[in-house]
């Protein structure tokens, strides 16, 4: 149900708007690209027909790099084909609506994008039945249960899952229970068929995100609690040599498609998609940074880690524990740490389900204990601030890319974030309590001024004998007529300079918005040239509705 809300929440409703769902863009668009560039315009090379698509939806963010120059001339998807394939029934069925409606067949009108939408969303409520199914075969119902809701309410699974459903973290959330339920049934049966479905998973999921492949270790290591177990597992390896070549074939299978497109396109079956690696120096910035750390802004998460702790002698410890850890690992490596836009750790995302048995081994372990109760406000308290928090996300609030700690702790469970807590996201500098200090206006104008690029609105100079502290507090209305982006307010003080973005979660185009920051002076007892100016590009416009500079000393 939340999926649903979730998913009709953030459906764009409005008269004209071109398409009311938009999921295939930005990274999501570099997984997508195969399905209508191989079934419907059958140019996988050249893509001659991206350009009109891209200038009717506005897809690419701008800049096409979902796909490179190869040195033959030919174009090369950067992302790998597996998401595609996982979405083709749903692409499928939009494309048959879509040639019987008034909706263009051209792979990005609404059917489309609706039905990789809630194809995702139908994938993982499957994949939710079946992981509670594999759950129960070791945790008690009330253990799992919890644990299930606070997997997907208190993480950042719902934003990728029901709002951002075309990335790929998704798709994926599936293949990690699906080969959690082929191991179990291959560790039960030994058929061949399971095995085969075992590589077969391996090969799709290392084609949706190469990282994947670190799924393995869970039908190798499963089952494996004592050094005499590790010995009849290698013992039934040898011994049954057809086994593992079913394997092989599964995961040659599932990585086919791939490697024949590369051959298409490139003459080569394999081709380097760029990727780049810090194994030597991990970023744990990514778990604990103030940018969109895991632990901070996904506190769930760190249930996920301690319950590691707490699984015993169980059948799946050593596989579970040999993943999760191997994971973390790869994925705070990659030297693109902050992955993009997103809320929290979005790269982790997809293997949730393996998580879920540390989660549930916590869980369970509190549930035996006496202060059992503490976890009824606690886990309330996670999954509010988590729904919370996607609202704030996809109202531009937390920022997709830039956060950091002093703008987080001004914005933490704030519904009207004021301009001056959004000038937080760009300056450290601000009054915690402003009656400390002693106050002058130094500059106020209330009358029209039409502003363009480098336009100085404030320039003076100042006379400071004082030994004390001095910031200057700007408190300005701008209405604002165009090219906002990228543009910025910047105040100079000697120098020192401070750039406040002009577009924010507040910020309305053709409206009156108010900007208000600091800028604190480092030299005490000196001379002080204060300067403000509107920095964009040459389409920037505005009108100048009210500003004033207020000066602030401390008081002895």
């Amino acid at each position: 149900m939340t999926f649903i809300i979730c998913r009709l929440n953030y459906t764009d409703s409005s008269k004209g708007n071109v398409l009311p769902v938009k999921v295939t863009t930005w990274d999501a668009l570099g997984y997508y690209l195969y399905l209508p560039a191989q079934l419907i315009y059958h140019d996988e090379k050249e893509l001659k027909w991206f350009p009109k698509i891209d200038s009717m939806y506005s897809l690419s963010g701008g800049q096409f790099y979902q796909a490179n120059r190869h040195k033959n001339g030919n174009y090369v998807f950067k992302y790998l084909e597996g998401v595609s394939i996982l979405q083709l029934p749903f692409f499928l069925v939009a494309h048959i609506i879509a040639l019987n409606s008034q909706y263009p067949a051209d792979g990005f009108s609404a059917p489309y994008q609706y039905a990789i939408a809630w194809g995702c969303i139908f994938y993982c409520l499957l994949a939710i039945f079946l992981l509670r199914k594999i759950l129960l075969l070791y945790f008690s119902d009330l253990a799992v249960a919890i644990s299930l809701i606070l997997l997907i309410l208190a993480s950042n699974a719902i934003q990728y899952i029901a709002i951002e459903g075309g990335q790929s973290h998704g798709y994926i959330f599936p293949l990690y229970v699906f080969i959690l339920y082929a191991t179990i049934m291959w560790h039960q049966q030994k058929k061949k068929a399971w095995i085969f479905l075992i590589g077969f998973i391996i090969g799709l999921a290392t084609i949706c995100r190469p990282t994947e492949a670190v799924m393995l270790f869970i039908p190798l290591l499963w089952g494996i609690r004592t050094k005499k177990e590790f010995i009849e597992k290698c013992r039934f390896i040898l011994q049954n040599k057809t086994q593992w070549l079913f394997l092989v074939l599964g995961g040659c299978l599932a990585i086919l498609p791939q490697l024949l497109y590369w051959k298409r396109v490139t003459g080569s079956f394999v081709y380097d998609v760029g990727s780049k690696w810090d194994f030597l120096n991990p970023h744990f910035r990514v778990l604990f940074g103030g940018e969109k750390g895991w632990f901070i802004y996904t506190p769930i998460t760190i249930f996920f880690v301690i319950g590691l702790f707490f699984m015993k002698d169980k059948i799946f410890k050593k596989s579970i524990i040999t993943f999760c850890l191997l994971n973390i690992y790869i994925i705070i490596a990659w030297h693109i740490w902050r992955y993009g836009g997103s809320y929290s750790c979005r790269a982790l995302v997809q293997s949730y389900p393996i998580f879920a048995f540390p989660l549930a081994s916590f869980i369970e372990y509190i549930l035996l204990k006496r202060w059992q109760l503490i976890m009824i406000p606690i886990s309330i308290y996670l999954i509010g601030v988590n729904l919370f928090q996607i609202k704030q996300y996809n109202q531009n609030i937390i920022h997709y890319d830039d956060m950091n700690f002093a703008y987080y702790q001004s914005i933490y469970l704030n519904p009207k974030p004021s301009p001056l807590d959004l000038s937080l996201l760009d300056t450290k500098d601000r009054i915690s309590n402003e009656s400390n200090f002693d106050q002058r206006m130094v500059d106020h104008q209330t009358h029209e001024i039409e502003l363009k690029n480098n336009t100085i609105l404030f320039k003076n100079h100042f006379t400071n004998k004082t030994e004390k502290e001095v910031w200057y507090k700007f408190d300005i209305q701008l209405k604002l007529i165009g090219g906002i982006w990228d543009a910025y307010w910047v105040a100079r003080l000697n120098d020192q300079e401070t750039k406040i973005r002009l577009s924010n979660a507040l910020t309305k185009e053709g409206e009156i918005n108010r900007y208000s920051f600091f800028i604190r002076s480092k030299t005490m007892g000196s001379n002080s040239d204060l300067e403000l100016k509107l920095l964009g590009n040459d389409n920037l416009k505005g009108v100048l509705v009210e500003s004033e500079i207020h000066e602030f000393v401390k008081k002895e």
